[in-house]
């Protein structure tokens, strides 16, 4: 499951489908399917900004068209994911698992999310204590020779 987090598109299926998109676009009549398309390749790109724009498409999606609502769950929570927006990738596992308890896909990436927090937030706090290691080791050193003055 770590591999979806992590998989990123082709860039000629991204330049694809987003060509089909922004034509829709320009005629302004952009299909649930064109949009759903493009923005299952951006929240799959390498790049942050595409991945935001992904999330965005997908929100848009959600809150309009009632037809794909699980399918729209699930990629906005891998992009939120792929940004390191955990606690808000969980509220859409949440959401999805209220209509679909038992979906195993859904319940593996709820692990692989919880996994990632944790690994990360380990390493944000040897981070942070290595900071205060190194503030504390200065602000003795300057304790030890204002004393020795």
């Amino acid at each position: 499951m770590a591999d979806v987090l992590t998989e990123t598109v082709l860039p000629e299926d991204l330049k694809k489908f987003e060509q089909i998109y922004h034509g829709q676009l320009y005629k302004n009549d952009v299909t649930p399917k064109a949009q759903f398309d493009y923005a299952f390749c951006l929240v799959r790109s390498k790049y942050p900004a595409d991945i935001q724009k992904g999330i965005a498409l997908l929100e848009d999606l959600y809150r309009t068209n009632e037809e794909g609502q699980r399918d729209y769950l699930y990629y906005l929570a891998i992009g939120t994911a792929r940004l390191k927006e955990y606690s808000k990738a969980l509220g859409y596992v949440r959401s999805f698992l209220s209509i679909e308890p038992g979906n195993q896909q859904v319940m593996s990436l709820e692990q692989t999310i919880k996994k990632k927090m944790e690994k990360e937030g380990l390493m944000g706090m040897a981070v942070a204590g290595g900071v205060l290691v190194a503030v504390g080791a200065i602000v003795g050193v300057g304790m030890a020779i204002s004393k020795s003055k």
